[in-house]
């Protein structure tokens, strides 16, 4: 303590400005501090709730032109009316199979005794429906093939060839390849669990080395689908990439604890379908995207990943930000706000966005060119409102604060967050990416790993096949099955081109 003291300066003019430095550094700490702990302990949403922000009780009165017609404006909100449900159980789907099992009286209850012994006649029925289910069953297919020869030579033996096979030779026929891939890339259930706790529980042994073989067989098998889809991703005129880290044992020259990356696109090229593909690569990168993306001209719609600028700057490529991670960076702001204080730029930034986002929610249901039309005349007004009031804050703000990196963030971000206003088709965000990784980031956490870079590209051809089809409508397990089925039969692109999810699904 005596030797910190004695290193202090003399000059209190040097002194204050070092007390100065000194107490700005401990109000960062500390915001960090009240925003980790409401990250450990506080709710993870970062939805507001209704009339969190107010959009003008800035204590600095930063209001933009004319404040009072926009808060008339805010308060004139219309809710459309609806009508509550009434609570209850929902009736059973329609297609599900039905059992008639019938309850009737006993004979001798089948009697009236008013006025002497009559019958009772039935006039109607009472029907009570339960759910059941049938276990998982397990079954041995026993493909007979007649071998037949002729007397008089005793040769030209000749037998019926086997059906195409995902996997020639294999035990495991398409139905059973469809329930492994859709334990592990849709329910998150590891090999090692389902050899476990669901074949070993209907009687059967299979190792678990087979099975991890089988799901890079089905991997490879699909590949001519998945390049299909991806033919149809850069058809499109705007494209959501987004990555996140996966583990894989086996990498040449990389230590197994070390991170490799599985990068997702989504696209929707006509309205009536999505496409959402995964791709593995050991790297993260500006080069993977100008790989997966080779031919693409259009919109390209990412985080502030500095790894995309390269694709960014190739002609043709338009790059559009996402205003869900600028709005997260202002609400890291206002998780690090003391306690009680509900006022200042942090809310502010965030009330801005939100009335960005309350038009959005209006135009929803509206065609491509009404919402080009009301964000050219609603959204831009409001963005214009918000350049001013960032201007004016960037050079009051810290640029280490919380608050200071939302601002340099928007800052940085602003040519490429404005785009969403230039055509209806785009979108404010790249959630529909980030939705699309979630399947992948929830079954990571149960299987933890891949062991080989061959196991890491099967599993993101399957998670591209199965969230594509769910995207469209199917049911995972019935469409991984036609596929494991038809697609060893394939013969020609039309016979692949019919596997495709949303062909399917219009079938």
């Amino acid at each position: 303590m005596n030797d910190t003291l004695a290193h202090l300066p003399d000059d209190p003019t040097i002194l204050k400005a070092y007390i100065a430095q000194l107490q700005g550094r401990l109000s960062t700490l500390e915001e960090h501090i009240r925003q980790l702990i409401r990250q450990r302990f506080g709710a993870s949403s970062e939805k507001a709730p209704a009339n969190q922000f107010g959009l003008f009780n800035e204590a600095e009165q930063d209001q933009p032109d004319n404040p009072d017609a926009v808060a008339k404006a805010e308060a004139e909100i219309t809710v459309p009316a609806h009508q509550r449900k009434k609570p209850g159980r929902k009736p059973l789907p329609e297609a599900l199979p039905r059992v008639r099992r019938e309850h009737d009286l006993p004979e001798q209850e089948k009697v009236c005794s008013c006025c002497g012994s009559h019958d009772l006649h039935r006039i109607g029925e009472e029907v009570s429906e339960q759910l059941d289910i049938i276990p998982a069953k397990v079954q041995v297919i026993q493909n007979v093939r007649p071998k037949y020869a002729c007397r008089h030579c005793e040769g030209s033996i000749q037998t019926a060839p086997m059906p195409p096979q995902p996997i020639p030779g294999s035990i495991a026929t398409p139905g059973l390849l469809a329930y492994i891939a859709t334990g592990k890339y849709v329910d998150g259930l590891p090999l090692y669990r389902q050899e476990q706790f669901v074949l070993n529980r209907l009687g059967v042994e299979v190792a678990r080395a087979t099975t991890a073989q089988w799901m890079v067989r089905c991997g490879e098998l699909v590949q001519p689908l998945v390049n299909l889809m991806r033919d149809h991703l850069l058809e499109s005129p705007l494209i959501h990439c987004d990555e996140t880290h996966v583990k894989v044992l086996r990498e040449s020259g990389k230590k197994a604890q070390s991170l490799s990356y599985m990068w997702v696109q989504v696209a929707e090229p006509v309205p009536d379908h999505r496409v959402i593909l995964f791709d593995y690569d050991p790297s993260r990168s500006g080069s993977v995207p100008v790989r997966l993306l080779e031919g693409f001209k259009g919109y390209l719609q990412t985080d502030g990943y500095e790894g995309y600028a390269a694709i960014g700057r190739q002609e043709g490529i338009i790059s559009q930000g996402c205003w869900a991670h600028a709005r997260r960076k202002f609400n890291e702001a206002v998780k690090g706000l003391k306690k009680g204080v509900k006022t200042g730029k942090a809310y502010m930034g965030m009330a801005y966005i939100q009335k960005l986002y309350r038009i959005e929610r209006e135009i929803k249901d509206c065609s491509c060119e009404e919402k080009k039309m009301i964000r050219q005349q609603k959204s831009r007004d409001i963005l214009s409102q918000l350049r001013q009031w960032l201007d004016k804050s960037l050079p009051q703000t810290p640029p280490k604060t919380l608050l200071g990196k939302a601002l340099n963030y928007l800052n940085n971000q602003w040519d490429k967050l404005i785009r969403y206003c230039d055509e209806g088709y785009l979108r404010m965000d790249n959630n529909l990416a980030e939705n699309a990784i979630r399947p992948f980031v929830i079954g990571r956490k149960a299987w933890l790993f891949s062991t080989s870079q061959a196991g890491a590209n099967a599993s993101a051809n399957l998670y591209s096949l199965v969230e594509t089809a769910k995207a469209c409508g199917l049911e995972p397990y019935a469409y991984l099955k036609e596929v494991f089925t038809q697609l060893p039969a394939a013969k020609t692109l039309a016979d692949i081109e019919q596997l495709l999810p949303w062909n399917q699904n219009s079938s």
